[in-house]
């Protein structure tokens, strides 16, 4: 209670014309973090000073950055083991408003049907296509040809509320709900497109041996490692290891970003872009620690 009186006493200072004033109030607000924002929010409510509605907005933005960039830091930092949890950060960027437990719901629906058709004696194959049959049958998620490099693509939430999105934004909802379902399903972070791996786990002498691939972009495509193989070669891109196994979820989470950039230059939005460059290098730096 008695930091909610401090924190009110600070926003009536923001009105304050000195700008000293404002800067060392401004950085007090920020310090107190996110617990701040709820009463940020009733002040710009309740003005009708337009000019301080917008030093309100511009405060209210700055602190969900900051705890973006400390929850990416800290996530990246334990080594990224929620992959969900990471994409609902980066959506968290642009729709600061949303919690992490309404992702986990969207994903628990698809969990739970797919569940109910998925048993031990089916074989890899047979659990991969009631998994189609659920995420791009059911609920017919599917490919955004049409809007391919909005922002939008990246953003989980939206993702789910428009059930369209992009090669990496699939096969999260994609693996993550394999994963509930413990099935060996992970990232495979190729070039020019973004696939999923099926592992054999039978198969000791080589932990990253491969069943086959899947391609979410259409609609959970069976691959072969042939197919792999061409497309690079028209590609005209060397094959390399890592564009055959599972990659890290901090790799994942990094190309997010990164087509998150181009999409916001593309745009010309440069403010959201260099903040993005910014959340890309707090991952960099945090996992290089790592």
């Amino acid at each position: 209670m008695m930091a909610d009186k401090e924190i009110k006493v600070l926003i009536n200072l923001l009105e304050d014309p000195d700008q000293e004033v404002f800067r060392v109030v401004s950085e007090k607000l920020q310090e107190r973090g996110i617990e701040a924002v709820p009463s940020l929010e009733k002040a710009w409510e309740s003005s009708l000073n337009q000019e301080l509605q917008e030093k309100i907005e511009e405060l209210i933005h700055n602190i969900q950055f900051r705890y973006i960039c400390d929850e990416l830091r800290t996530w990246t930092a334990t080594g990224g083991i929620d992959l969900l949890y990471g994409a609902f950060l980066i959506a968290k960027y642009q729709y600061p408003d949303i919690y992490f437990s309404e992702i986990e719901e969207h994903i628990e629906v698809l969990r739970k049907e797919a569940w109910l058709e998925i048993h031990n004696n089916l074989t890899a194959l047979e659990k991969v296509r009631i998994l189609n049959h659920v995420i791009f049958g059911v609920h017919k998620f599917s490919r955004n040809s049409a809007n391919f490099y909005s922002p939008r693509n990246s953003f989980i939430n939206q993702v789910f509320e428009t059930r369209k999105g992009n090669p990496i934004s699939l096969a999260i909802i994609y693996s993550v709900v394999a994963e509930k379902l413990e099935i060996p399903v992970y990232g495979v972070n190729l070039p020019l497109n973004y696939i999923l791996a099926y592992q054999d786990r039978s198969y000791d002498e080589d932990p990253y041996h491969i069943l086959f691939y899947i391609n979410p972009f259409n609609r959970g495509t069976v691959l072969s490692r042939k197919d792999i193989d061409r497309f690079l070669y028209q590609q005209k891109l060397e094959p390399r290891p890592e564009y055959f196994t599972p990659c890290r979820n901090v790799t994942t989470i990094e190309r997010v970003l990164r087509n998150l950039i181009f999409a916001y230059e593309k745009m010309g939005y440069s403010d959201k872009t260099e903040q993005i460059k910014q959340l890309l290098n707090i991952i960099k730096t945090a996992s290089d620690r790592i």
